[in-house]
């Protein structure tokens, strides 16, 4: 494949990303993805990595940092806002949808965690967008509101709100953007704070594993009122009839976050399990990514299909269910 670094808008700001196309010969136009990265990641990180891998199976793909994160625009640095991220997606969308490459009519969508919330709120309200796949999707307002399992005493996200507001008022005295970190200091820490879970993300995120440069080590503390009122599962009955694939580690402790938004959503849907995996072994861990994006290529080929126009009915308007597993 090729590699091209591209700029874009999304809502007034420039957001960068990386453009792989194919380079295998066929001729296009191709089928094309938006590859959404995790909250905190960065596009050189797992969404760089299924983008390529996809790249290699046929696809034009879209890895992109958003917006206030890693090369991409927005002040202040470390915002996470829902709302801005759902509209990143889209404004991906517009840009490969004006790519001479590009069939307009055959664009998907993968969200990674965090973007696998965001790619469907997307993809509910965005018609350009005929298939959409998520690997360990969650819903991060779900995530802090609820905690990564579920189980989260509600105090804890009142007390988050409380610092926010604290933090907003700091702000507007002019004490500067008030953070958190997005990881403790130390392996101990964060698997005392988040057990496995806790402790596969400090391994990814803080470790000669993937370490990026650019990847957030904290989020504004305005980003967590933000969080408080969104739903990234909220309208994912209306993906349909638009097919989704959600894929999930076995192992992982925010699976619970698939299985409602898979509960929810109508028309032809899978949920497709990985075993052994936890959710952020589908990150980078061969035995598990290889699978991963197996599945994903499959599933995009048969709703997007391959290079060249396909003909007949639009992809994905009225594809049979797949099974639900």
């Amino acid at each position: 494949m090729v590699r091209t670094d591209v700029t874009f808008p999304s809502a007034g700001l420039r957001l960068a990303g990386h453009l792989y196309t194919p380079d295998d010969g066929t001729a296009g136009p191709y089928p094309a993805i938006v590859v959404g990265h995790p909250g905190s990641g960065v596009k050189e990180q797992t969404a760089g990595l299924y983008a390529r891998r996809l790249a290699g199976r046929g696809f034009v793909t879209l890895a992109f940092d958003a917006a206030f994160q890693g090369e991409s625009e927005g002040e202040p640095r470390g915002l996470e806002d829902p709302a801005h991220r759902v509209e990143d997606i889209k404004a991906a969308v517009s840009f490969l949808a004006t790519h001479d490459e590009v069939d307009t009519e055959r664009i998907g969508a993968l969200g990674i965690c965090a973007s696998g919330g965001y790619v469907l709120a997307a993809t509910a309200s965005d018609h350009r967008i005929k298939a959409v796949g998520t690997v360990s999707a969650v819903d991060i307002a779900r995530q802090f509101r609820d905690g990564a399992d579920g189980t989260q005493d509600p105090a804890v996200f009142q007390a988050m709100l409380d610092a926010a507001s604290a933090a907003r008022t700091a702000e507007a005295r002019g004490e500067g953007v008030q953070t958190f970190p997005v990881f403790p200091g130390t392996m101990e820490q964060a698997r005392a704070l988040g057990g496995r879970h806790g402790a596969e993300g400090y391994e990814y995120y803080c470790s000669d594993r993937a370490r990026h440069p650019r990847s957030a080590r904290s989020f504004t503390w305005s980003s967590v009122d933000r969080m408080a009122s969104f739903d990234g599962f909220r309208f994912v009955h209306l993906v349909a009839p638009r097919p989704l694939l959600m894929i999930v580690g076995r192992e992982a402790v925010t699976s619970w976050m698939s299985v409602a938004a898979f509960q929810d959503a109508r028309g032809p849907k899978e949920l497709h399990w990985i075993d052994g995996a936890g959710h952020v072994d589908l990150y980078d861990k061969e035995p598990y990514v290889g699978p991963a994006v197996g599945k994903l290529a499959d599933f995009f080929r048969a709703r997007l299909g391959a290079a060249g126009r396909m003909s007949g009915r639009a992809c994905g308007t009225d594809a049979p269910a797949a099974p639900t597993a």
